[in-house]
């Protein structure tokens, strides 16, 4: 059997431009190609989905740059922090009498000083700004085989002589495509005077031959942010929004030069390159032009397989065991881990109105300096290592005076600027606010209370374009430890937190700590009802409860609800039953003994 013509991992251009040069040759149109796929994304969906290909294209992050090929496949992990707009490109063009693509490169191979042309296509495609997801813990780095660096390997003769065959058939790869291409354009011709390889260039010979650091491939990158800009084709504005958390995959480009027209002979190529990607150029911020995308949630940050089953009794092994952790974590204060776990498993499920349905956030009161200290310091390590995204905010009149939560709209370099509210979904917010003193907020401070307070209420942040303010939904997990009940931030649930004694922390072996992440993150995604049988119970006894108290409101219903509802997804269960809202009463019962 013969093997494919191309090498997805090693040379996806050429595979695109081969798929392209098939469809042409069927009698395609290729005006008719703007905004369509011809069947490349098919290819590579097959390659990497189908043919296991996907764990063998490396991620994109600040430990590969030192050794990542330009014009490789490589994956992206990261949130949308800004959205860029579109820009256009030659799509297609036609060298003799034959169609040539642009696609999923950078640079326009065609020289376009003269104008447009019946032989060339513009086509659009749209600009993320990607950052690795905010407040991302260490564990969730991958760890695939996928970031071995290839040349750090030690190989065998046999390993060796299959190398070379592959060198050898990649060679006669790229001389199938690039024997056909433009060779000495004006573009191209620039591009190997700086060294660096056209879009379809032999993977035996990059400039990152051995480099020894990241910082030699990208001089002026930020290893600690690492944003990525990534072009998007053909794909729906409605796919892909402000926030969210996808997983690129697609192809790594990098060029030391923007290569535009330093004489302004070229007008036309020039106006197709937006102002911010002149402004940060790919020595700062690498390109990927992505193949395949796919949104991520909490479930896709789990390292290794899903090796656990939706059971009952091993779904209550698991949250037995998580209580019994939260419980040495804060003090044997029982009462506080049920509650922390319920508040670990909410999520914003609807909306209704202004009313985020399913949110629980949790303030913690009764802290002193000494057990801030100790169980704070605690709870904070052991919250970064059971979920994906935490933060930790120190919250001062100073620091309130001083930073900037919500983000803003920079015109002059038409960028966001991010905040530190600007969270992904999901994302677990610890706010502690025992170092809180007297003193005076100015404007600054007083619009930030305002932003915290709508997020922990509202579940929205306000975003300020200068001109108006929009309110962004979110869904973030908010935890409040403060010494009385915080005047602020007006939480779902008040418990004064009562630690009895300061246990000793233990070590936990890692395969526990995957069982609890898993289930925090499993059964945060179940969907959940309740039966018309257990509807008549809680109407009845709600009724009954406003009867006996008559300052209860409905906040206080939906949330008692909200607990029952969390309550069951914590054993696994997907629709209320009478024992878990008894449960959730009880719970109840117990917290107001403590206010």
């Amino acid at each position: 059997m013969v093997g494919l013509p191309y090498d997805c991992l090693a040379n996806p251009l050429g595979a695109v431009r081969l798929t392209f040069e098939k469809a042409v040759a069927s009698g395609s149109d290729p005006a008719t190609f703007d905004g369509k796929d011809w069947g490349a994304t098919d290819l590579f969906s097959q390659f990497l989905f189908d043919d296991g290909g996907l764990s063998k294209v490396p991620f994109l992050n600040p430990s590969t740059m030192s050794w990542v090929q330009p014009n490789t496949l490589v994956r992206f992990r990261g949130m949308i922090q800004d959205m860029l707009g579109n820009e256009f490109y030659v799509g297609a063009y036609k060298e003799g009498e034959t169609w040539r693509t642009n696609k999923f490169a950078d640079f326009s191979q065609f020289p376009m000083a003269t104008g447009s042309s019946p032989d060339m296509r513009v086509w659009e495609r749209r600009l993320l700004y990607c950052v690795p997801v905010p407040g991302q813990n260490s564990w969730i780095e991958p760890s695939s085989g996928a970031l071995l660096n290839p040349r750090a390997i030690s190989s065998s003769p046999q390993r060796e002589k299959r190398q070379r065959d592959k060198d050898l058939a990649m060679n006669d790869v790229n001389m199938q495509v690039t024997d056909e291409e433009v060779q000495d354009s004006t573009s191209n011709k620039k591009m190997r005077e700086d060294g660096i390889a056209s879009g379809s260039s032999n993977s035996g010979s990059t400039p990152t031959e051995g480099v020894g650091s990241a910082t030699s491939v990208l001089p002026n990158f930020d290893t600690t942010s690492f944003p990525c800009f990534v072009k998007i084709y053909d794909s729906p504005e409605s796919d892909l929004k402000l926030n969210d958390v996808f997983e690129f995959i697609g192809v790594f480009t990098f060029d030391p030069e923007f290569p535009v027209d330093k004489n302004g002979n070229n007008d036309l190529e020039s106006s197709f390159y937006d102002d911010t990607l002149v402004q940060i150029p790919p020595s700062k911020v690498p390109r990927l032009h992505c193949l395949v995308h796919r949104k991520l949630t909490a479930q896709d940050f789990i390292p290794g397989p899903p090796t656990f089953e939706l059971k009952s009794q091993l779904v209550k092994g698991i949250r037995e065991a998580l209580v019994g952790h939260l419980t040495t974590v804060l003090g044997n204060d029982g009462v506080a881990a049920n509650f922390m776990l319920l508040h670990l498993l909410s999520k914003v499920h609807a909306r209704v109105d202004s009313i985020a349905v399913g949110k629980l956030s949790l303030n913690l009161t009764c802290f002193t300096k000494e057990t801030r200290s100790i169980f704070g310091h605690r709870l904070n390590l052991a919250l970064q290592n059971l979920l994906p995204f935490t933060h930790y905010v120190p919250l001062t009149v100073d620091y309130l005076n001083k930073v900037s939560l919500a983000p803003r709209k920079d015109y002059q370099t038409n960028r966001l600027v991010s905040g530190i509210l600007q969270l992904a979904e999901g994302s677990h917010l610890t706010i502690d606010e025992t170092q809180l003193q007297a003193g005076t907020l100015n404007s600054t401070g007083v619009d930030n209370a305002r932003v915290l307070k709508s997020l922990l209420e509202l579940q929205k942040v306000e975003y300020d374009f200068t001109y108006y303010k929009m309110d962004m939904p979110a869904d973030a997990q908010l935890l409040v430890l403060s010494e009385g009940k915080s005047n602020i931030l007006p939480a779902d649930l008040v418990l004064p937190f009562r630690p009895l004694s300061v246990d000793a922390a233990q070590d936990v072996e890692t395969e526990v700590l995957q069982s609890w992440r898993w289930y925090l993150a499993t059964m945060r995604s179940l969907s959940h009802s309740i039966g018309q049988e257990m509807q008549k119970v809680v109407e009845d006894d709600l009724v009954a409860a406003r009867q006996a108290d008559r300052s209860l409101s409905s906040q206080d219903f939906s949330r008692l609800l909200t607990m029952g509802r969390l309550i069951s997804l914590s054993f696994g269960e997907t629709s209320l039953t009478l024992e878990h809202w008894q449960m959730a009463k009880e719970l109840e019962r117990l917290r107001k003994e403590r206010l």
